[in-house]
């Protein structure tokens, strides 16, 4: 998969950036956000950008930017330990995801669901396997 490091780093720099956001009461988001840019990427933001500025999902996720990636994680999980290995059409395995993850929606603390669906705690495994890294 062609530049999933590069897309990854991306959405870890707008997590990073969308946490320090709200977790400040002042932010001067140009220095932030260049700082966080040579940081993370490695490389240096033009002077006088303001990626904050016009980024639409720095406002009103209210520091939760970082969910993106989370469920790439766990989506990853659950196909690999499920879907993959009984099958993405497979009748049984389809009714438990309607059952153990869409039926309960809010009313489940979405680990217990995970857990429910997988039978073991939900890991990072999968998702670094798909992003070409094996531990």
């Amino acid at each position: 998969s062609a530049n999933e490091g590069g897309k990854s780093l991306r959405k870890l720099f707008f997590s990073t950036l969308d946490l320090m956001l709200h977790t400040r009461g002042q932010a001067d988001t140009m220095q932030l956000a260049k700082d966080l840019n040579r940081d993370i990427l490695g490389i240096e933001r033009i002077d006088g950008t303001n990626i904050a500025a016009n980024k639409g999902h720095m406002v009103g996720y209210d520091a939760a930017y970082y969910g993106y990636l989370w469920s790439e994680v766990f989506s990853q999980d659950m196909f690999d330990t499920r879907f993959a290995k009984e099958g993405i059409l497979n009748p049984k395995t389809g009714m438990d995801y309607r059952n153990m993850i869409l039926r309960p929606g809010g009313s489940l603390d979405g680990a217990e669901m995970l857990k429910n669906f997988l039978g073991r705690e939900p890991n990072q495994q999968a998702f670094l396997k798909s992003k070409g890294i094996e531990l």
